[in-house]
């Protein structure tokens, strides 16, 4: 079994908790795209791949990071890998969900300045770009047929932008990659459901426009907001500024225009788009550059009889350079993208100690109506390893997607290392782990914020013992 992982921050690979007993490492292989020394993996044009051979080299070294230089500044990629697939600690009371899986880490090329100015992107926030993660994938990917292994794909990042119906450039990658046996990602919902930064919008009949509030505040750089809405629905929008200057509405089938607020000293982009080659939703993409602090007002107008239904999402919290929300916010639609994708599993979190929801926990369903997340799992207060070799405990989703990916490499591991159902697929792992949830009795499922219940591994493994 393969456990892999996406993330900005890369591993620590001297830590013990991804060594065998013998000392050797029980990483397969790092992919750092940030590293120029060493030698590119095949097929790719950038970055450094270093092997189990070069770590193993670099472990009975004194100095490791001669040989490999990857590092984990941070700890989150560490702290993740660990959760999923940390080996046993027995004096810290420490185990990883699959101590005994094979780790492979991507970690990702930040994103290049000029977009994180045009997406005012703080400095000491993270971002990522799409094509760079589409190449991790398709990295480890192609790892796993070299070392003939079945991979569980980690997925820990998470963005707002996007129509949130599955159908995205990253969705579909991700969709197309688990469709095949021995391929099954796990996805984190995000932990955005109590950051204000989703709207549901619902124009009765005859109702001329709906208002749209944004709360602005002070020292905001700039900020994005998208509005989507299904075919055939189209509607436009005037914004109107904290003063009560009006940038007019005008219905541009796919363009934009500029305008410059005269007292706010602010310059607002309007950009329409039909997209999406299955769906020919519309996006209306605005971007406030130096807003002014208050109350900003999108104004919606249908621009068709049908048009009824719009979502609007704010960038999550970490890429905003301040407080920016909706006035009238809807905590539900509130999954990140890829975790709306239709075939990767799509995790919430949870804490263990009541069985309550984590209030950050991104809640669904996505805004076509397709049922995410599919479950929750633990993620509040989970162990895992840290810097220089200390333990602590953190919280979110991206924990909880460590969990799960852990449960699925042991269920791959169960069907197809050991030969018992070597054809399994991501969608039969889905299902079965969704028919042995826990559910309680008094909720109705699916539910928005837990999908179909509480991960239980031992429960989907006595399904599969008894049919």
């Amino acid at each position: 079994m393969f456990c892999s992982y996406l993330t900005g921050e890369g591993i620590d690979y001297e830590n013990p908790v991804f060594r065998s007993n013998d000392g050797s490492t029980r990483i397969a292989a790092i992919w750092d795209q940030t590293d120029r020394r060493g030698t590119k993996p095949e097929g790719f044009l950038y970055g450094s791949e270093y092997m189990d051979v070069q770590i193993n080299e670099a472990l009975e070294n004194s100095n490791p990071r001669m040989i490999v230089p990857a590092t984990d500044p941070d700890g989150h990629g560490t702290f993740i890998a660990s959760v999923a697939a940390g080996s046993e600690v027995p004096e810290e009371n420490f185990i990883g969900a699959a101590p005994y899986a094979r780790i492979a880490m991507v970690k990702l090329k930040p994103a290049k300045e000029y977009l994180r100015d045009f997406f005012f992107i703080p400095q000491d926030a993270e971002a990522f770009q799409e094509n760079d993660i589409m190449a991790g994938i398709a990295y480890l990917d192609q790892l796993a047929v070299r070392l003939h292994m079945p991979l569980v794909i980690c997925f820990g990042l998470g963005t707002n932008m996007g129509s949130h119906t599955g159908v995205s450039s990253l969705d579909s990658v991700m969709n197309h990659t688990t469709l095949r046996s021995g391929r099954v990602a796990v996805t984190a919902a995000g932990n955005e459901a109590n950051e204000r930064h989703h709207y549901f919008g619902e124009i009765e009949l005859g109702q001329e426009y709906q208002d749209v509030e944004i709360d602005v505040g002070e020292g905001v750089e700039g900020f994005a907001v998208e509005l989507w809405a299904r075919a055939p629905q189209r509607f436009v929008v005037e914004i109107i500024s904290p003063t009560g200057e009006r940038m007019p509405s005008e219905y541009i089938l796919s363009g934009g225009r500029e305008y410059n607020f005269l007292f706010e000293n602010t310059k607002l982009t309007v950009d329409y788009r039909i997209t999406g080659i299955l769906d020919g939703a519309q996006v209306i993409y605005m971007r406030f550059e130096n807003p002014s602090p208050g109350l900003w007002n999108i104004r919606v107008f249908p621009e068709v009889e049908m048009a009824s239904i719009f979502h609007m999402w704010l960038p999550v919290r970490e890429l905003l350079s301040g407080e920016v929300v909706f006035l009238r916010s809807n905590p539900d639609t509130t999954l990140t993208v890829p975790s709306t994708s239709i075939v990767p599993i799509s995790v919430g979190a949870y804490d263990t100690r009541d069985n309550s929801i984590y209030l950050r926990s991104g809640r669904g369903f996505t805004s076509n109506g397709w049922v995410k997340p599919d479950f929750v799992a633990p993620g509040v207060g989970v162990l895992g390893a840290g810097p220089r070799n200390r333990f602590l405990t953190r919280d979110g989703t991206s924990i909880s997607s460590a969990i799960t990916a852990g449960a699925v490499a042991l269920m791959l591991e169960w069907g197809i290392v050991r030969g018992n159902y070597t054809t399994i697929t991501s969608l039969e792992v889905k299902n079965v782990l969704i028919r042995g949830a826990d559910r309680d009795s008094k909720r109705t499922y699916p539910d928005k914020s837990f999908g179909w219940g509480r991960l239980n591994l031992y429960q989907a493994f006595e399904d599969f013992r008894i049919r």
